[in-house]
């Protein structure tokens, strides 16, 4: 990085940093500390929503999937427009007219208090864990490319959110986060641009979506009921449904972007504004993807693209073995230059089956230096990842992105896990506060709630930025979140679903059986990582939420006399 890469990045978050701070002083009540006064815009909200999703994890892991996997994972947000189509139904105008903090009173209202207090520590539990990996996933890529140290990376990231989120509360994260979008998007289209100017100029962007095509990168839609095939219409428009109602319905750093609103109005076109350019977001940044790997096509890409694990493998016994496969790959290389020149003069890419078999013999040569980098960290015990996905597209701004855009695009991936932190902090502090904190203690003044609720915002960064010290590394971090919420939030919403339309059933069958599919989706998780049964991750939404209201209308049926509160 040059001095004025260094200027861009530390310009840039100092800035967000001090605005948000300076635009959110003065919180004097819980209502402008935790919801920000209700004064927040509809596209405040529907930008601040996609912030809070839109972590690092995002414009680092996304890239490298499509690039490795092409643009399929795009099926997984199919749900998202049905999600908040019943969300702004259902789900808002309730939150709206109970006047709630959190999501979780409204449990207190319809089940009891232990069924609310349960919701809560459910969603602390996972949303503390993602907390940390989105601080850990930016940390430990930068770390690994850039040789800067991970535990320092680790408390920069945390201590910086840590700042202007204690100081303002829900109005820092929506004022910081309306301009972290626009640096995320500018970077992002910036980054889009040049791989396309890098292209050779008999390149158009016509012609290299038909090499991405004929190498199998294009395949958008999945219409199997295959289970092997983890990301598929059916498993988007079903678990994805799921999984978003649950995300954007129940998980409170989420609801808090949306209870900031002016009005029920402003809530509802925020959230259907998200709606409305979530996929589109998704599919451009997976396209980004796909055109690095078009790029890759004509330009010599590193057999692995974690520099870390290079090193471990080339210090090792391994090293002629990994030689002799970037040897191979350098051949193959040639190869398919030949071959692809040849088709584009003869404008005969889009059907190459010759193309399509040379990128699989590629992927083969990468999978034999995965295992030799495996087999050479554990011989020096060391803890190496060497699946590449998450290096992909920071190897690319690193090496090919001209001074102070690189600046720029770091700024964009430490900038997004700033934004996400910060709305999960902010939740985290709020759930505590209100559905934790001021429900089994006597009753708080105005200011000593807003303590409260500063020194549990600092407290839960505390924690982020010790889960982020101690986070494992993991195949594909997006999807790791990703797991982490799925194994929570099919429960979650069930409970939600059981308060909004079966009116019969009480609160003691309720908790019960939360706590009975709890355990359940945990082993089912559990099965399917062992392979003893085939249930992708995506599904443990659909099947936590059926399991917990199977459960409750049972256990009602069986015992009609329970009252509704206990």
């Amino acid at each position: 990085m040059q001095t004025l890469d260094w200027i861009v990045l530390i310009g840039t978050l100092l800035l967000i940093v001090i605005y948000g701070t300076y635009q959110s002083r003065g919180s004097k009540n819980v209502k402008d500390y935790l919801k920000g006064g209700n004064t927040s815009k509809w596209w405040t909200i529907g930008l601040s929503v996609m912030a809070t999703q839109a972590s690092a994890i995002t414009f680092l892991s996304t890239p490298g999937q499509a690039f490795n996997d092409g643009m399929g994972f795009v099926q997984f947000y199919f749900g998202l427009p049905i999600a908040m189509v019943v969300i702004c139904m259902v789900f808002i105008p309730l939150y709206h007219r109970l006047k709630v903090y959190t999501a979780y009173e409204f449990l207190e209202n319809r089940f009891d208090l232990k069924t609310r207090t349960l919701a809560a520590i459910l969603f602390l539990i996972q949303r503390g864990l993602a907390a940390g990996i989105t601080i850990f996933a930016p940390a430990i890529i930068l770390s690994a490319v850039l040789g800067w140290n991970l535990l320092l990376l680790n408390i920069i990231i945390g201590v910086l959110v840590i700042i202007y989120t204690v100081s303002g509360g829900t109005k820092a994260v929506n004022v910081t986060q309306k301009h972290q979008m626009v640096v995320i998007f500018t970077g992002m289209i910036i980054a889009f641009v040049i791989i396309l100017n890098k292209l050779p100029e008999d390149i158009t962007f016509t012609k290299a979506l038909e090499i991405a095509g004929a190498s199998g990168k294009m395949e958008v839609l999945d219409f199997s009921f295959d289970f092997n095939n983890r990301y598929t219409v059916w498993s988007g428009l079903i678990g994805g449904t799921f999984l978003m109602l649950s995300y954007f319905g129940t998980d409170q750093s989420q609801v808090q972007r949306y209870l900031s609103g002016k009005s029920l109005k402003e809530m509802q076109i925020g959230m259907m504004f998200n709606g409305l350019l979530k996929v589109p977001m998704q599919f451009f940044i997976l396209m980004v993807g796909v055109m690095v790997f078009v790029f890759y096509q004509f330009n010599n890409a590193p057999l692995n693209f974690n520099p870390a694990a290079t090193e471990i493998v080339q210090t090792s016994e391994f090293a002629q073995d990994y030689n002799d496969i970037q040897s191979q790959q350098e051949l193959l290389f040639k190869e398919k230059q030949a071959l692809i020149e040849s088709l584009v003069s003869n404008d005969d890419i889009r059907n190459s089956e010759k193309l399509a078999l040379l990128n699989f013999e590629n992927e083969k040569l990468r999978s034999d230096a995965r295992t030799l980098i495996e087999k050479a960290g554990t011989q020096q015990n060391i803890k190496v990842e060497s699946n590449d996905k998450d290096y992909v597209f920071i190897h690319f701004i690193l090496t090919n992105l001209p001074k102070g855009l690189i600046g720029l695009l770091l700024a964009v991936i430490l900038s997004a896990a700033m934004s996400s932190t910060s709305s999960e902090l902010n939740a985290l502090a709020s759930t505590t506060t209100m559905d934790l904190y001021k429900r089994n203690t006597s009753e708080k003044s105005e200011t000593e709630m807003v303590k409260a609720s500063k020194w549990f915002t600092l407290a839960w960064g505390m924690i982020a930025i010790g889960v982020a010290c101690v986070a494992n590394l993991a195949e594909n971090l997006i999807q790791l979140v990703n797991i982490i919420g799925s194994i929570f939030y099919g429960n979650v919403l069930g409970i939600f679903l059981l308060g909004f339309f079966f009116k019969f059933v009480k609160g003691n069958a309720v908790f019960t059986a939360a706590l009975i599919t709890q355990v359940l989706v945990i082993g089912l998780f559990f099965l399917n990582q062992y392979e003893i049964i085939n249930l992708p991750f995506l599904w443990l939404n659909f099947v936590g939420c059926a399991i917990v209201i199977a459960i409750a209308c049972l256990l009602q049926y069986l015992n009609p006399n329970t009252h509704a509160r206990a």
